[in-house]
């Protein structure tokens, strides 16, 4: 089996054109048979019937001197029959010099004019009965020289075959510039199956080919992508998880001592307890994410956005009361459709951030704002900011703007990716502005009618 698709293309090539011509050749013999065969028995009609006006109108000795020392006896063949056995010739004969019987002969002498063509195509032999001041005899002419059919034909073959060479070469030439970009698009598959995504194809080609190599060169930088996000992932959980494995064995470790007091057991407990919490939450928030990544559900209702809003700030008053914090409220009756559980968390998450990153006594704006398609919600803290090259990174995974100081605020550094992940859902967006030292304000702009997640997320 031939696994080559260059080999492929070109026999195909070949066998199509070498038996499209024969078909052709062939059916176009086949349709103009009998208009060849008409053409080809003009010529020789009339030069047998010049022939026997001239034995007519001159005696036979004058006639057979003139018939000797005619130039068509280049391309023709001539014998004079006076019996089946007596003949008289003019003319070199062909290489296949065609044999006449004696009952051919008898036939053209009774007044036949009889007419051989061999292959069916090419006249091989004419001959016609003429008078002479001897009497009837028979006259047979036979083409010597390339008459014009076969000549054509002998023609058309030798073109067609140089044609096909010369096609077949240029074909090769074609089909090698075809085919080279599939050869190298099967060598980059081969690097990303070994697991380099690096591959760059030079292939200028503006076709079908030139899109699927540019297809290919954009699912190799996503693969790229995917293979970072994945060990930046591994990374990030393992570091995550350590740390308070880290914790829980250290102090697990630590309470086996008998001299410890009872205060110290309890504070060893206490952060025991505090750090599987935070490893619980962690583990939450990653299925959170993960569902909502692989199977996007909206369970869609009419909710009282500000409404929401307030109640989520209620919810939260614990951490906030605590630290002093004040809120500035702008939140006008603006009614939507969309998952409120979801949405809910989008407040939580990102209030919840404002409140543990603001200083004490710090204040905290959240302003509500429609126009005819769109609700956009803005929250503005005086927290400690985010620096500008972190602040397009703070809704990947587990990324946290202030790693120095994630001991002092906590955090699994999910909160934002969830976050971004449900308003996508919903089909908005959100943006970041911030200046470290100074606060920052993220802005959430939905549709205040969101439409049901598409199947191919």
């Amino acid at each position: 089996m031939i696994r080559s698709l260059y080999t492929r293309v070109v026999l195909i090539f070949l066998v199509s054109v070498i038996g499209g011509t024969m078909l052709a050749f062939f059916i176009a013999t086949w349709a103009f048979r009998d208009q060849m065969n008409e053409n080809l028995q003009i010529p020789l009609t009339q030069f047998a019937q010049d022939i026997g006006r001239l034995y007519e109108e001159m005696p036979t000795e004058k006639a057979n001197e003139f018939v000797s020392g005619m130039n068509q006896l280049g391309s023709y063949y001539i014998r004079m029959y006076e019996t089946p056995d007596k003949f008289r010739a003019y003319g070199q004969p062909s290489l296949k010099e065609f044999g006449i019987d004696e009952e051919l002969v008898r036939r053209v002498l009774a007044g036949e004019s009889v007419r051989v063509n061999t292959n069916g195509i090419t006249i091989e032999l004419i001959g016609m009965p003429f008078r002479t001041d001897k009497g009837v005899e028979a006259l047979f002419i036979e083409p010597v020289g390339s008459a014009s059919a076969p000549f054509i034909i002998k023609w058309l073959l030798n073109f067609a075959t140089y044609a096909l060479i010369a096609g077949s070469l240029v074909f090769l030439g074609a089909a090698a510039f075809v085919v080279r970009p599939i050869k190298q698009l099967t060598r980059a598959t081969r690097h990303i199956a070994a697991g380099d995504f690096n591959v760059k194809l030079d292939i200028r080609q503006k076709g079908e080919l030139g899109e699927l190599a540019r297809s290919f060169e954009a699912m190799s930088s996503d693969l790229q992508r995917s293979e970072e996000m994945r060990r930046d992932f591994v990374s990030n959980v393992s570091h995550e998880v350590q740390s308070p494995l880290t914790s829980i064995s250290g102090y697990a470790l630590a309470l086996k001592q008998s001299n410890l007091s009872e205060d110290q057991r309890s504070r060893y407990l206490d952060i025991i307890t505090a750090e599987a919490n935070r490893m619980s939450r962690m583990s939450d928030s990653l299925l959170k994410l993960s569902l909502l990544e692989s199977k996007p559900q909206l369970h869609r209702s009419e909710l009282q956005l500000d409404e929401q809003i307030r109640r989520i700030i209620i919810a939260l008053q614990p951490q906030w009361s605590v630290k002093g914090i004040r809120f500035e409220l702008d939140l006008p009756v603006v009614r939507m459709i969309g998952d409120a559980d979801q949405l809910g968390q989008i407040w939580t998450n990102i209030i919840g951030n404002a409140i543990k990153f603001s200083p004490d006594n710090g204040e905290i704006a959240v302003t509500l704002s429609r126009d005819v398609v769109n609700a956009a919600v803005r929250i503005a803290d005086q927290g400690i900011g985010i620096a500008t090259e972190d602040q397009e990174r703070v809704f990947e995974r587990f990324f946290k703007a202030d790693r120095s100081r994630s001991r002092k605020y906590g955090g699994s550094g999910m909160g934002l990716a969830i976050v971004r992940q449900i308003v996508s859902l919903h089909r908005g967006s959100i943006e970041v502005e911030s200046e470290p030292g100074r606060g920052t304000t993220f802005t959430v702009t939905l549709p205040l009618d969101s439409p049901e997640p598409s199947s191919d997320r």
